[in-house]
């Protein structure tokens, strides 16, 4: 979802890049900042009940998240020191966002199967990037999966928004089990993907 939107966030982004490049703020200052306005924001807004709030600036903050690499690319310093901040970053960003949901679900005290939900979303969410790293840091590839990073996210934030805007808790929760089973579904497919490359011997 989020990824379709690359091309035309890189357009958009472009004149925004090059002031702040003029400006002298760096592509990881970029990178730091954003991650620091969603942890932040997540751990605040959603364990407070302020759910809208908390998925609205969330959501601008990962409408921004290409800027720091279209700033790397006309400042000529995109290489693997950026990817492996960004990538990096993301965990603690995603990680904070389904915390921020069990502390809001372990508050209310009174859904503990979302709050499970939730829980399984943060753990499972680590170990879909991580199969896809620890795969390519043996020589094959795992770039499989029905649910990206951008699609749970996405679908993450609406279920959340919704909910902040009046919507029953229950819908929430049928989200977070979606989610869950999808992410669950993803590491099988990238097991199964390294699986059947590392018995052929070759990368498919």
């Amino acid at each position: 979802m989020l990824n379709g939107l690359r091309g035309f966030m890189t357009r958009v982004f472009t004149p925004v890049a090059r002031v702040l490049l003029r400006a002298g703020v760096s592509p990881d200052a970029v990178t730091v900042t954003g991650t620091v306005v969603v942890v932040v924001t997540s751990l605040w807004a959603f364990p407070t009940g302020h759910l809208f709030l908390g998925a609205l600036v969330v959501s601008l903050m990962a409408l921004t998240d290409s800027l720091d690499g279209v700033m790397a690319r006309q400042a000529g310093r995109s290489g693997p020191w950026g990817a492996f901040l960004d990538s990096t970053l993301d965990r603690f960003a995603d990680a904070a966002i389904f915390a921020g949901l069990v502390l809001w679900f372990a508050g209310r005290g009174d859904d503990r199967t979302a709050m499970v939900l939730a829980l399984a979303c943060l753990v499972l969410g680590s170990i879909v990037p991580y199969a896809r790293a620890r795969a390519e840091g043996v020589g094959l590839t795992a770039a499989v999966g029905i649910a990206e990073r951008a699609d749970r996210l996405v679908l993450a934030l609406v279920g959340i928004a919704l909910v902040g805007l009046g919507l029953p808790q229950v819908v929430l929760t049928v989200v977070l089990g979606v989610l869950a089973v999808a992410s669950a579904v993803t590491v099988g497919q990238r097991m199964a993907t390294v699986y059947r490359q590392a018995r052929a011997g070759t990368p498919s």
